[in-house]
């Protein structure tokens, strides 16, 4: 496992680009529209995405036709899911030609599946921007090139083992959120997709995770749920806590250490 400080700040730096970029292409601050599928991991990287694009100067709204930028975070564990996100561009397609300016972009399990990747580059080229689950710290980056090119960026990688702390979040709720210790699966379960569009597991340093109150910048919550949410071999964190991973546990269980009643 990598934890690349170095990579952060690269993607930091982009963040600021794209803010620089969206003053001079816009007159008033443009709009964005957010939809999760899928899992608390996938919840937790919505966040993430959310959180990076209003750094940019985007305001979000709840309605795809009146945004300037759609953003879908995608899961692939039924085969519905797919169509859902097929339907939804079906939509976007009219959205675009009335708006040719709109920017779309799909990331998440989904795009980890070859055919899927053929499908959107041949049936659905309005689409502006694709990536992946391993390749997710470069969304900054990626949507730089998007704003400076009028045509489809896919950047998918197989694997990674990089972990890339530090990029801004909008949390759903005040007073909850997640903590990720853990990216990937080994278990490789017959119905179980994880392994193969998340990857091996890489386990993230417990500096990372016990410092998120620094990184929320005071508003941290009261509770956090740990991602995932399975049986696991954690390089790093914790015996104490191990086995109160599948429920909600307090900052200050976190930050001490060791889970409720000493545990």
């Amino acid at each position: 496992m990598n934890n690349n400080t170095q990579e952060s700040k690269i993607q930091l730096e982009y963040i600021n680009k794209c803010t620089e970029l969206v003053k001079e292409k816009y007159e008033k601050a443009p709009a964005f529209f957010i939809q999760n599928a899928g899992c608390q991991m996938n919840s937790l990287q919505t966040d993430t995405v959310a959180g990076i694009v209003k750094r940019m100067g985007y305001t979000e709204v709840s309605r795809e036709e009146d945004a300037d930028v759609v953003i879908y975070n995608t899961c692939t564990v039924r085969e519905n899911a797919n169509l859902k996100i097929y339907g939804h561009l079906g939509h976007l397609k009219s959205i675009k030609k009335k708006n040719p300016e709109l920017k779309i972009v799909l990331f998440g399990c989904m795009m980890q599946e070859p055919e899927v990747i053929e499908k959107i580059h041949k049936e659905y080229s309005f689409v502006d921007l694709v990536f992946g689950t391993h390749n997710f710290h470069k969304f900054p980056e990626l949507f730089y090139r998007s704003l400076n090119t009028e045509g489809q960026i896919i950047d998918v990688w197989k694997e990674s083992d990089e972990i890339v702390e530090g990029m801004p979040s909008d949390r759903k709720y005040s007073f909850k959120t997640g903590v990720n210790i853990m990216f990937g699966c080994n278990n490789f379960c017959s119905y179980c997709i994880v392994p193969y569009v998340r990857g091996r597991e890489r386990s993230r340093k417990y500096e990372g995770y016990s410092s998120c109150q620094k990184e929320k910048k005071g508003k941290a919550a009261k509770r956090y749920y740990i991602c995932p949410k399975k049986e696991f071999h954690h390089e790093d964190f914790p015996m104490g806590i191990l086995a109160y991973v599948s429920m909600c546990i307090c900052k200050r269980c976190i930050s001490n250490h060791k889970a409720p009643g000493g545990r």
